[in-house]
């Protein structure tokens, strides 16, 4: 395990949940707890501090509990993504793989102008697909994904090499599932 700011302290680990065998990673508690919740957007906004970028994009719902303290803390505007039937204007949209079936997410087409660069801010990284799925959305309005930020990362189900070509950070990384 790799923790950069602390965090595992508060993250609360279910065994055997959803499946005998799983370790569920609760963020719940991250962010029920006021120093567990500081240290977490501090640490995302921390790891974004060089980067050049207009917007911050965030899937539902969790990343919008870290996406939003970021765009306001650092003064950019936030895109939410969401699930399909959502949102009321025109939107893009995507269906991608889960383990079992598939989902669909869908953003308004006119959040992002060609150019705009992007950082995509989630809770979690497991097998990657639906921010795969959400940077194709992006690259297809023009816009350049310049970071993907995590709160936690779940190494051994290597969603990490889905997204080979972006970079990728993880603030709290366990080996396992």
């Amino acid at each position: 395990m790799q923790d950069r700011y602390g965090i595992d302290q508060y993250v609360r680990s279910i065994p055997d949940f959803p499946e005998k065998g799983i370790i569920f990673r609760d963020i719940t508690s991250v962010i029920q707890d006021p120093k567990g919740l500081k240290q977490s957007i501090d640490g995302m906004i921390e790891s974004l501090k060089e980067v050049e970028f207009d917007l911050v994009l965030g899937p539902e719902s969790r990343g919008f509990i870290f996406g939003m303290p970021v765009a306001y803390a650092l003064g950019k505007g936030f895109i939410p993504v969401r699930k399909k039937g959502k949102l009321p204007c025109e939107t893009i949209e995507i269906e991608y793989a889960l383990e079992y079936g598939t989902a669909v997410v869908e953003m308004h087409k006119d959040a992002i102008k060609p150019g705009d660069k992007v950082v995509i801010v989630d809770d979690l990284i497991a097998t990657g697909g639906t921010i795969e799925a959400i940077i194709k959305m992006v690259e297809s309005l023009g816009g350049e994904v310049v970071k993907v930020q995590f709160l936690m990362e779940l190494a051994g189900l290597k969603g990490r090499e889905k997204l080979a070509s972006y970079d990728v950070d993880s603030l709290l990384i366990y080996d396992g599932k």
